[in-house]
């Protein structure tokens, strides 16, 4: 009964039947026997599971339910919500973890004597994790609340034994996230190990605003840790807890509540405080807070509602205690602070200002700053900050940001600066600023501001370096600079379009811009327009995504310009982007050169296009080709990809003239090139 209860969309019957979304749409339309929806809406309509499994069982399209999908699915139907389901599974596979035979004995029976007794068994290890009940985020679900999860912890318990109970959690947990992206602000993973890494090795950890626990569970762990969290939403809490709980052996302190107002850890000291606060609140506690005793560097006033947080995590640190906390870039220069700024860097609680790279993290348009802060055992005779501006050492990785590589400059900078006070001076990069310089009328610690800049274009050797490739990409346009071409009248070809190729099964048509797996690279129209490699992303969604492959075609749809491009080897794996429409050519059929170079052609492209009020759109199948044996095709094929080489080369010397001018104008105006 309970399992005929969970419900599944079109996009997760396609997840268990291994097909795209479209072929569910088929099957609903042409098989009259196919389950009818049983609730939903009518554009998203969802399926009683059972149902469905039976259906796709009968039609031979299922031999079995893959385990994964099957849970999912319990978990995301499931009548009380799929947070509520979460916490119940999360709380199993804790009893997995700390105690397995437990768990064997208790599911031997029926799902009513599973409910009963699970609840005193869950209670045993949930106490000693999270404390007593009246302070703690995860409580013992009661029987009857159990009794709607039991096809969902017996499912959960059989994935645990295939992929570990944390393994487990992790799946699950990471599932509803994806699903749900705009619920929930995520610290990205990479920057939860920089900030844990900036702080060190900790027996006591606080987050006070943990959400799912990604700070907290970028801690180095050891065997007496003590971790605490507070998030004002009690399903985060509750779900950070969870996770933690299951990652090692470390005692779990979560609670919900706002930690502002209502500090569940009033008399916590703490080792490390890492913190990825809500930004640009207004209504934190102003009016309520103004004679806390946290403000020992001054009251905030109400529109920084971060320098509260900052000295929050700084009243919960130990003596010689470390904090990192996330912060817009608007806070480090903010008239309204900076009487705080000033008192932070006076006594030497506030080391170091990191500006982060666009696309770091949510709000990915923004460079943030982390803030890396010690509770100062005595105020010292001469405090510096140390300012770094990461974001020239963040080169795009396949996939998005490089991480490794921002990792290692940040470190590189901070680990010399925390043994000594102060570090080496890298132009552009980072310094060791005196505080006595930063406390003028402003108290600005944007890193930017204070670095000096990076020698012109990268030094003159640089510059040197730069003006050569130039001449030898210069050299290079020259030779590839196509023949003059014999004149000749204009060829009457028997043409085809593109839509009846297609048709025909000599060219697959697909279009892009439905989701993305993760944070996988994403070939944008503009990196098809500017020859430059994926640069885009998109959400996870329920369609299928688009992977491009060597050998497909590339068109832009909207703009009205002519281009096409030839998916190479580098590029290949990349999630097709909105606005484009791939072209897959058999090869026994087509040649991918030839068919891109007719594709760029001026007359195919207009008769094509159509154009509305604002665009000019291109109806990809209307464009045509010649009908020519394969052999013909290769011939044109090579002389379009000369070509392609050859604007290739006009791009790269386009590049490199920009560097040498650049270069050319800093090294004149900073006195390191000489007019002469």
């Amino acid at each position: 009964m309970q399992h005929n209860a969970t419900e599944v969309t079109a996009a997760g019957i396609a997840r268990l039947a291994g097909v795209g979304r479209a072929a569910v749409s088929n099957w609903r339309r042409r098989h009259a026997d196919f389950p009818k929806p049983v609730g939903g809406t009518e554009s998203s309509p969802s399926f009683a599971l059972a149902e469905v499994e039976a259906w796709l069982r009968d039609q031979g399209k299922l031999a079995e339910v893959p385990l994964r999908e099957r849970v999912w699915q319990q978990l995301a139907g499931h009548p009380e919500g799929p947070v509520t389901a979460l916490v119940h599974a999360g709380c199993v596979l804790l009893l997995i973890h700390d105690r397995p035979t437990d768990w064997l004995e208790l599911s031997a029976g029926s799902d009513e004597r599973l409910a009963a007794l699970l609840p005193a068994a869950l209670d045993q290890v949930i106490t000693p994790r999270f404390g007593v009940p009246r302070e703690r985020a995860v409580n013992t679900p009661t029987g009857p609340a159990l009794l709607a999860s039991a096809p969902l912890l017996r499912g959960a318990a059989e994935l645990a034994a295939e992929l570990g109970a944390r393994q487990t959690y992790e799946f699950l947990l990471g599932r509803h996230l994806d699903a749900n992206p705009r619920q929930y602000t995520l610290t990205p993973g990479d920057l939860a190990a920089l900030m844990a890494e900036l702080v060190g090795p900790a027996r006591t950890a606080l987050d006070p605003a943990c959400g799912t626990g990604a700070l907290l569970r970028a801690v180095a762990p050891r065997p007496d840790q003590e971790l605490y969290g507070q998030d004002s939403a009690p399903e985060l809490a509750a779900l950070s807890g969870l996770r933690l709980a299951l990652q090692g052996k470390a005692a779990v302190r979560t609670a919900a509540g706002d930690s502002l107002r209502a500090d569940a850890h009033p008399v916590l000291k703490a080792d490390v405080v890492l913190c990825h606060p809500p930004f640009n609140e207004r209504n934190w506690g102003h009016d309520e807070l103004a004679y806390d005793a946290r403000w020992e560097y001054g009251f905030p006033a109400r529109t920084e509602s971060e320098l509260a947080w900052v000295q929050h995590a700084l009243a919960h640190l130990k003596d010689g205690g470390a904090a990192a906390v996330l912060m817009p870039p608007a806070a480090a220069s903010r008239r309204s602070g900076r009487r705080i700024r000033a008192d932070l860097l006076r006594r030497g609680a506030l080391r170091a200002v990191i500006a982060l790279p666009v696309g770091a993290a949510p709000p990915y348009n923004i460079p943030l700053h982390i803030w890396v802060l010690r509770r100062p055992e005595k105020a010292p005779a001469q405090p510096e900050l140390l300012v770094v501006d990461s974001g020239a050492s963040a080169g795009e990785g396949r996939g998005g940001l490089d991480w490794a590589a921002v990792r290692s400059a940040v470190l590189e900078a901070w680990r010399p600066f925390e043994r000594t006070g102060t570090a080496p001076e890298r132009p552009g990069f980072s310094r060791s600023v005196p505080v006595i310089e930063l406390l003028d009328d402003d108290v600005d610690l944007a890193p930017a501001r204070h670095l000096p800049p990076a020698a012109a274009g990268g030094g003159t050797e640089r510059l040197a370096s730069v003006r050569e490739h130039l001449g030898d990409t210069l050299r290079l346009t020259a030779d590839l600079t196509p023949a003059e071409a014999q004149r000749m009248p204009p060829v009457r070809w028997p043409l085809i379009t593109v839509g009846e190729l297609a048709r025909g099964g000599a060219l697959l048509l697909r279009t892009g811009g439905n989701s993305a797996p993760g944070r996988a690279a994403v070939l944008t129209d503009h990196d098809v327009l500017a020859g430059t490699a994926p640069s885009g992303s998109l959400p996870e969604g329920e369609e299928e995504a688009v992977l491009v492959e060597t050998g497909d075609v590339v068109v832009p749809v909207l703009g009205g310009g002519s281009m096409a491009r030839v998916v190479d080897e580098d590029t290949a794996g990349a999630v097709l982007g909105r606005n484009l429409t791939l072209l897959r050519p058999d090869p026994a059929s087509l040649d991918p050169w030839f068919l891109a170079g007719f594709l760029r052609g001026t007359a195919n492209n207009r008769q094509a296009s159509s154009y509305a009020s604002t665009a000019t759109r291109l109806d990809v199948r209307r464009l045509q080709l010649p009908r020519l044996a394969l052999d013909d095709q290769r011939r044109y094929g090579e002389r379009f990809r000369a070509l392609a080489e050859f604007e290739e080369a006009l791009r790269r010397a386009g590049r490199l003239g920009e560097q040498l001018v650049r270069g050319m104008y800093d090294g004149l105006t900073d006195g390191t090139v000489t007019p002469g």
